[in-house]
């Protein structure tokens, strides 16, 4: 080889001689720099060999190249073409070629090298031109090559070409080519292709029709049969398809967002979607027909952001309540509102865009009863996967269109079998699952198995909700009595641990944001065949479920002790304190801006108590309670000590006393103390003073006047229970401010611990929670009505009549109300008759007494903070007001006794009161505690919690005179009886005949 840059590794000879002797540093430095200079000669050779073999393999390939054009141009069809095209790789005039060539003479070209011997080498080659060509697309969407490139792959993917043209193995071959592209990147290399087309450009576009088919293609190629789902990559692949897409709207500048045109996440959605899916025609058998592919609809909507289906002044609104209301508030739109739709405010305009009409108008169909109905019978007899692939469709659809969430569940409860979807989620997915496990998904990430259970709990959890609303008691606990009668999809043993799984899911959600302070890491991801919702939005989901099958344990117990109890996993002691310390940092902002949901994050503890309070014992709640007043009262009180000698002073009449409380204290502070001076019949004030016994004496006789049925405020039922009375001019301004001061003054008792012996209805104390009554409240209150609408339930025949005239025969009245717009001309029909059911109970249960209701509560909430009552359900709230349905405990109202005078506990009258007293029966116990105390059941926590406490005095030698009392101390006034008989005697006559009451 001739040297490029001259010979000068030849050693170098100085025969002129030394001019001077060189130190021995010089002599080293020349040396090192000799050396360096024949190391960089070396890379330069190096380097220039390299070059030079580089150059003749170039020069090699080139030629073997031009060789291969030349045999590919000379059998473009055939095998040998083929081969060639695979060699040269991506060379787009080729590949252009080629395709332009097939697909001018037809599938029957692309097919021709595909026989025996040579059908094995046309598989392999074919699915490497398939990728070539696909890269070739993502790189140059736009060329004019592209169209023929897309009719030739959607030809190699599609089942039914292939077994055209290649017979009965033609589905494996369309396969293999699938695997063999979706393991190199497939769906990453189509999103760039879908990416690239501006979305101003989209129905002009050649390429996008062909491009969408190939992006749902393997949902047709591949079965349940063979597991592609979890053999193959395609799920993680289409993924990232949507999930690229989600991400950049488009490459082309956005456009102003009031004149965007759908999202790309949504734009494609007509073209993914099965044609049965968007067409009310057809029927199950066309559904059948054509196959179903639920697992990647899942995730089509699971892409969507929330409300995306829904039009944008729909959506805004709904928005604008979940924001400002809480998530159980007794608002008129909440039936239709799902849980997600508190996140649609943190949604973009741009990421919500609203939908032309007749794109709407296609997708509503998703939506409509029939169409869910025929899904269901299209998948009876498919395999379990294909079943649990469906739910998780609904559910996924119930998110991306929570305005008909209740419309999706109502149509699987009345014609979807709602009986059979609820035992089979349970039976099928949920009844194996153990909070642990869930917890555990959450907190690790995304669930990777289609069987994931926690897709099947939460739509069974929203669906057996959606069923309790219309499921009355006698259905739920199998007491009909007739062998016809529809029964409990669940039995009361499952319940019991379905109720116990959701509880230990729901604390373990709440438990973590304790444990995180506020923050956690968990994922509301489920995985391939799973929905995207948030931990947050699950613990709701799951919360709802709870709090309606607890409500029917509440009314009759079908759970073990301490079922609803979590005191072994935390410590109430640090709870409670905890809870206090978070009430106080709520209540130093503005804590009537703060709703259920704020709370359950920046409070916890608080979340707990007020959405899962059955999980904490009641006593302690009750503590917890008292707390919360105390420490009101405490920032009430002024530094000085005037606080005990203030007190707002009115007088009033002795026969005019619920006006005169009406008038004067309208606007006193009742958190204040209150002094009462009362005016006899001859207009002179009583002698005495208030120390808070006359406060209570008054307040006893207000209560007996303004509840009092006659005075037309209100109702009672069967049951002896009040509720606001429904009559139209009970909501007259004046009367409105009735309810109001009465809210008011239950307020002032609960506030000072004063038991009121009166019970309100269930439905109306649910009004106090925020709660709405369903089907199952409404035997407290019209059984007849109530049973007409369980016989229309489970009426076998077809329904007759609009709506209003069945409103008017169940009411018994002349005037007809429309339950909907229009609603006299809707007929009731076997596919609507539960939401005619929903309909008339809640009318019944809260429209009638809204406005009394609202205005009661008002008044209410001036004493006693709303957050403060949400710790406790209708039953536990009864017991607030009035006090506890137990026994009357002797052992402890004896030792919470005080005496007065010459009595004492050993004073021989008192040992024969107690020995009397403990004679008694449970009514006489009771009628002795109404007789002091003016209320007939103990306190909540026990007689020492009584204020003032029970008390004996003496009442002198005369045993001719009765006992009395003065119910404002809780004082009894007992003569000194020597003997026991006379003592039982006399103390039955006086508290049977509500006798010897002294206002002294």
């Amino acid at each position: 080889m001739l040297p490029l840059f001259g010979d000068e590794k030849r050693r170098k000879i100085n025969l002129g001689g030394s001019s001077s002797v060189s130190t021995l540093s010089a002599i080293t430095d020349q040396a090192k720099a000799r050396r360096i200079e024949r190391t960089e000669q070396k890379r330069k050779n190096d380097a220039a060999i390299r070059i030079q073999s580089w150059w003749r393999a170039v020069s090699a390939v080139r030629a073997a190249k031009a060789d291969m054009r030349k045999a590919f141009e000379n059998d473009i069809e055939g095998l040998i073409g083929l081969r060639c095209m695979v060699l040269i790789g991506m060379d787009q005039e080729v590949l252009g070629k080629w395709s332009q060539t097939i697909v001018a003479k037809g599938e029957g070209s692309l097919f021709a090298p595909a026989v025996e011997p040579h059908q094995s080498s046309w598989r392999v080659l074919i699915r490497q031109i398939f990728l070539l060509l696909l890269r070739s697309i993502a790189v140059s969407p736009k060329s004019p090559d592209a169209v023929a490139h897309l009719k030739i792959m959607n030809m190699l993917v599609s089942v039914d070409v292939m077994t055209r043209n290649l017979g009965p193995h033609g589905r494996d071959v369309a396969t293999d080519i699938l695997v063999y592209a979706l393991k190199r990147g497939f769906y990453p290399l189509l999103s760039e292709a879908i990416r690239s087309i501006p979305t101003t450009e989209a129905k002009s576009s050649t390429s996008l029709p062909l491009l969408v088919p190939l992006s749902t293609v393997a949902f047709s190629a591949f079965t349940a049969a063979n597991d592609a789902y979890a053999e193959f990559p395609c799920w993680t692949g289409f993924k990232h398809l949507h999930n690229t897409l989600a991400a950049q709207p488009s490459a082309a500048t956005e456009p102003d967002p009031a004149v965007l045109p759908p999202s790309p996440r949504i734009l494609p959605l007509a073209g993914f979607l099965p044609k049965q899916h968007l067409d009310s025609r057809q029927d199950s058998s066309r559904c059948k027909s054509h196959g179903l592919h639920t697992p990647r609809d899942t995730l089509l909507f699971d892409s969507l952001p929330p409300h995306a289906f829904e039009e944008s002044a729909v959506r805004a609104q709904a928005a604008a309540k979940a924001a400002s209301a809480d998530a159980d508030s007794d608002d008129e739109s909440r039936p239709k509102v799902s849980v997600v739709s508190s996140f649609a405010a943190a949604v973009s305009p741009v990421a919500l865009p609203t939908l032309d009409a007749r794109t709407l108008k296609r997708l509503s169909t998703l939506v409509t009863a029939t169409h869910i109905t025929s899904l269901l019978t299209a998948t009876q007899k498919h395999p379990d996967a294909t079943r649990r692939a469906l739910f998780c469709m609904f559910l996924a659809l119930e998110g991306v269109w929570p305005g008909n969430a209740d419309t999706i569940l109502g149509a699987i409860v009345v014609g979807g079998g709602g009986t059979s979807v609820i035992k089979e989620l349970w039976r099928g997915s949920v009844r194996r699952a153990n909070a642990t496990s869930i917890l555990r998904e959450f907190k690790t990430g995304p669930v990777a198995e289609p069987d994931a259970p926690i897709p099947a709990l939460l739509f069974l959890a929203d669906l057996y909700a959606h069923a309790l609303r219309t499921m009355g008691d006698d259905e739920f606990f199998g007491t009909s009595g007739s062998a016809s009668a529809p029964r409990n999809p669940m039995s009361l043993d499952e319940l019991t641990v379905f109720s116990r799984l959701l509880l230990d899911v729901a604390f373990g959600l709440y438990q973590a944001q304790v444990d995180a302070d506020g923050d956690t890491n968990m994922s509301g991801t489920m995985g391939p065949s799973g929905v995207r919702y948030t931990w947050e939005e699950v613990r709701e989901k799951v919360t709802k479920c709870l709090v309606a099958i607890h409500a029917r344990d509440s009314r009759r117990s079908f759970t073990p002790p301490d079922h609803w109890l979590v005191s072994s996993q935390i410590d109430l002691r640090s709870f409670v304190e905890a809870a206090l310390f978070e009430e106080q940092q709520i209540s130093s902002g503005n804590a009537r801006a703060v709703t259920t949901r704020q709370i359950a994050r920046l409070a916890p503890r608080l979340g707990i108590l007020h959405n899962i309070p059955f999980s904490i014992p009641f006593s302690t709640r009750v503590q917890v309670f008292r707390s919360f007043i105390f420490a009101d009262i405490m920032a009430r009180r002024p530094v000085d000590d005037q606080y005990e000698h203030h007190r707002t002073r009115i007088t009033v009449r002795r026969e005019h006393i619920a006006q005169d409380g009406f008038d004067r204290l309208a606007d006193v502070d009742l958190k204040g103390r209150i002094g009462i001076t009362f005016i006899d019949k001859w207009g002179e004030e009583e002698a005495g003073i208030d120390g808070g016994g006359v406060f209570k004496e008054f307040f006893t006789s207000l209560c007996k006047e303004v509840f009092d049925t006659d005075r037309g405020l209100w109702l009672a039922n069967k049951k002896n229970e009040l509720f606001p009375n429904p009559h139209a001019y009970a909501v007259e301004a004046h009367n409105l401010n009735w309810y109001r001061f009465i809210g008011r003054i239950i307020g002032k008792a609960m506030y000072e611990g004063i038991l009121v012996d009166i019970a309100f209805a269930g439905f109306f104390l649910a009004k106090w929670l925020g709660k709405q009554s369903f089907l199952d409240d409404l035997a407290s209150l019209d059984p007849e009505l109530y049973n007409g609408l369980i016989f229309l339930k489970h009426y076998p025949g077809k329904p007759r009549g609009p709506v209003s005239e069945l409103h008017r025969r169940h009411f018994g009245v002349t005037k007809s109300v429309d339950l909907v717009p229009h609603g006299s001309e809707i007929a009731v029909t076997k596919e609507n008759r539960l939401q005619y059911i929903y309909m008339v109970s809640h009318y019944r249960l809260s429209k009638q007494i809204k406005q009394q209701s609202d205005a009661f509560f008002e008044g209410l909430s001036e004493i006693i903070d709303h957050k403060w009552l949400k710790m406790f359900n209708q039953q536990e709230l009864q017991i607030l007001i009035g006090g506890t349905d137990s026994p009357v405990d002797l052992d402890d109202l004896q030792g919470n006794t005080q005496y007065g005078g010459i009595f004492d506990s050993n004073h021989a009258t008192i040992i024969s009161f107690w020995r009397v007293v403990r004679s008694f029966d449970q009514e006489q116990r009771r009628a002795l505690l109404r007789f002091v105390t003016s209320c007939s059941r103990p306190p909540l926590l026990g007689f020492k919690e009584l204020v003032p406490n029970f008390a004996i005095r003496d009442a002198g030698s005369d045993e001719l005179r009765l006992p009395t009392s003065s119910t404002c101390v809780n004082l009894l006034k007992l003569p000194r009886y020597q003997s026991e008989k006379v003592l039982r005697a006399k103390l039955l006559q006086a508290i049977t005949a509500n006798a010897g009451f002294d206002l002294s």
